[in-house]
């Protein structure tokens, strides 16, 4: 797959990578047999970035069971929806004692939605105390901030301290909601040189239905936004991932004629590939 250096982490990494949440088993109870193949395929295909959260049930388990003897080969990122420090380093041991590992590559807020998380994050005992210290010990490698509800509470958070990276939704019907992610997030990402991962990239599926986009489309048309880095996207199967990882090896820039042909093919059905927006 074609790299890119992940901003101002200096890692040069694939395109794609692989999503722990989602329409997958690796957030699924009872699912590890399916959940451990399609890391395994992963692996096999050249992916290098692993999501996964505190909260993806058993993701980090699932993950545990596998990454430790690829530690050094792959980049391993996880989150805390903690918004106090106390909150926040108690799930950071337990993700680590899941993923069997001493460190996180990248280690991020989770879903930052509103003005009083990050109120609550940079208070005096926020969460930030938390990324702080756990950066010192070594612990960590980059912090990130994370975010698919509002663009300027992101991009209100960048400005407010030096994260590494930030993943956020970006897809090709996003650029019709009133407020785009695309354009809110990655002009401050860019003067910063944060790392931007995108998400949502199908709209879990979504913008795949006949009549819309394909999969080279959707993946296609983020990737190809400036600012844009990698992207992350689940998979239900290893078959599936395996298609993914084929569209992420032939990917191309498109050109901004083809992009604004894929915007126009989104134009009335954005709501419906956008409905993450209303979660927080």
């Amino acid at each position: 797959m074609p790299e890119r250096v992940l901003g101002k982490t200096g890692v040069a990494l694939p395109i794609l990578g692989l999503g722990g949440a989602g329409q997958t088993p690796l957030s699924r109870s009872g699912q590890e047999g399916d959940a451990i193949a399609i890391i395994e395929k992963a692996l096999q295909l050249g992916i290098r970035y692993f999501d996964t959260a505190a909260s993806y049930g058993p993701s980090e388990e699932y993950l545990g069971k596998i990454l430790p003897q690829y530690r050094q080969q792959v980049f391993l990122a996880s989150k805390t929806a903690a918004r106090d420090r106390d909150g926040a380093w108690r799930n950071l041991e337990r993700s680590l004692n899941r993923l069997k590992t001493d460190h996180l590559d990248s280690w991020q807020l989770h879903h930052v939605s509103y003005p009083e998380d990050l109120e609550a994050i940079f208070a005096k005992d926020g969460a930030i105390e938390a990324i702080k210290e756990a950066k010192e010990q070594k612990l960590i490698r980059f912090s990130g901030i994370t975010g698919h509800h509002e663009p300027d509470i992101i991009a209100e958070g960048l400005q407010r301290y030096p994260f590494d990276t930030t993943l956020v939704s970006i897809n090709a019907a996003d650029i019709h909601h009133p407020r785009p992610f695309a354009t809110t997030v990655l002009p401050v990402a860019q003067k910063q040189n944060v790392g931007v991962i995108a998400m949502k990239v199908p709209a879990y599926g979504r913008l795949l239905k006949p009549g819309a986009l394909d999969m080279r489309q959707a993946m296609g048309y983020t990737l190809s936004l400036d600012g844009v880095h990698g992207c992350i996207i689940a998979a239900e199967t290893p078959e599936q991932l395996a298609g993914n990882i084929a569209v992420a090896q032939q990917y191309q820039p498109l050109a901004q004629a083809d992009r604004e042909n894929i915007e126009r093919l989104t134009a009335n059905i954005w709501e419906e590939n956008t409905f993450f927006r209303a979660w927080s």
